[in-house]
Formats: structure tokens, C-alpha cells, sequence
């Protein structure tokens, strides 16, 4: 009765915290081994587990929102290695398809050494003096960013001033270039009625020289048809009378 007593004091006196590690949740206590992903650490070295879920100490129970502050655990690498394999198998009744692949898991032990606490108020402290001096260092640009439209202000009145006196040295050039580009104009108009008069002549000429080659064309044909007739009719004449003679001089 009495050893049975004292074991049950001894197991409520334990501390025990869940914890994230690479992804997976853990249960976790002091000096228990436990294997989780490969860490990017090497056999051997100390690592630290921040992401704390919850805690049990002594019967108090603290809820992390999503972690636990204050709490950290120690732990350390012992080796990396390979879990037990796995084998997949895949297979489609009726359709002449399986496919069998075996995988092993990347992994580590990691041997947990202490459940740490009071850790994360020397933090929380650091983050408090960061956010003073960022404090600072927005209220020195905003008075800066406020300074800057005075000086816009001054540059305005000198772009007026330009302008106005740009203004009528405008106007005074626009009167004479209007008088030279009329006169020019009168001279172009000038020009091209006198080069259009010519014109016409030019045109009638080649309307000519045009009937005059398709008379030829025409008329070249009819010539030669007659002489050509002419001779054969002759040739043949002759020929005849010819041969009229030679069968009464046989004869």
C-alpha cells in the first residue's frame, strides 16, 4: 500500500510540455529520447524548441495563444538516421495497373535534456526597447515630410513670373512670321500657275504621235496580205502555160 502511495506522488510531481518540432507535435518530458525530421543540425549539437503548446507543473496547466511564453526546451542531437521502410502499393482492378514503391523516413534522436522557463521575459524586454526606437525614428521623418511643402510653396511665384514674361515676346514673333509665311505662300501660288499653263501642250503631243503608230499597225497587214497573193497567183499561171507547151511539143 505504501509503495503504491508514493508512486502516484512521484508521478504528479513531474513536468511535461507539448511541443512543435519540424512540423509535428510532441509530448515531451526531461531526459526522454524521442525521434522527430531530419534537423538541420549535426550529430551531437545543442538545439532549443521555442514553439511550446502547453505545460503541466506540478498540476498547473498553462495554455499557450499559440505559445507558451517564458518556456523553452533544451535538448540535444544524438544521430541522424533512417526509419523503418515503408512500402506503397498501388494497383487498378481490371486495368493492368500496380506500381510498388518502398520509401525510408529521413530522422532524428534527439535526447530532451530540460524544460527551461523564465526565458522569454529577458525577450520581451529587447522587443520593448526596439519599439521605442522605431517610435523615434517615425516622428523624425514625419517632421521632415512637414517641412517639405514650405519650400514648394517658394518655387511657385518665380514659375509666374517666367511665364508673364514670356507671354508677349510670344505674341510679337507670331505677327511677323504670319506676314513672312503669306508672302511666301503668294510666291508658291505664283509658281505653280505659271508651271500649269505649259502642261496641256504636253499632253495633246503624245495623243498623236499614239494614232498615228496604231494607222501604221493597222494599214502593215492589208499590204502585205496583197503581195503575198500576187506572186502565187503569177507563179502558178506560169507554171501551167508551161507545162501546156512541153505535152504538145511531145505530142
Amino acid at each position: 500500500m505504501h509503495s503504491n502511495f508514493f508512486r502516484k506522488k512521484i508521478n504528479k510531481i513531474k513536468m511535461y510540455a507539448i511541443v512543435d518540432i519540424a512540423g509535428q507535435q510532441f509530448k515531451v518530458e526531461k531526459e526522454q529520447e524521442i525521434f522527430v525530421h531530419r534537423l538541420q543540425e549535426e550529430a551531437g549539437a545543442d538545439v532549443e524548441f521555442e514553439n511550446v503548446l502547453l505545460v503541466d507543473n506540478d498540476g498547473k496547466i498553462s495554455v499557450g495563444t499559440p505559445n507558451v511564453d517564458g518556456i523553452k526546451i533544451k535538448a540535444k542531437i544524438i544521430e541522424h538516421l533512417k526509419g523503418d521502410k515503408v512500402i506503397v502499393f498501388h494497383k487498378k482492378r481490371r486495368k493492368g495497373y500496380q506500381k510498388q514503391n518502398g520509401h525510408r523516413q529521413y530522422m532524428s534522436k534527439v535526447l530532451i535534456e530540460d524544460i527551461l522557463t523564465g526565458v522569454a521575459k529577458k525577450e520581451a524586454k529587447a522587443e520593448a526597447k526596439v519599439e521605442v526606437k522605431t517610435e523615434k525614428k517615425t516622428v523624425k521623418k514625419e517632421t521632415k515630410a512637414k517641412a517639405a511643402p514650405k519650400a514648394e510653396t517658394k518655387a511657385k511665384p518665380k514659375v509666374k513670373v517666367k511665364a508673364e514674361k514670356k507671354e508677349p515676346k510670344a505674341k510679337e514673333t507670331t505677327k511677323v512670321e504670319k506676314k513672312e509665311a503669306e508672302a511666301k505662300v503668294e510666291v508658291k501660288t505664283e509658281k505653280k500657275e505659271t508651271k500649269k499653263k505649259p502642261a496641256p501642250k504636253k499632253e495633246e503631243k503624245p495623243k498623236a504621235k499614239v494614232k498615228v503608230k496604231k494607222d501604221k499597225k493597222a494599214e502593215a497587214p492589208k499590204t502585205k496580205v496583197k503581195k503575198e497573193t500576187k506572186p502565187k497567183a503569177a507563179v502558178n499561171a506560169k507554171a501551167k502555160a508551161k507545162a501546156k507547151e512541153e505535152k504538145k511539143e511531145d505530142n
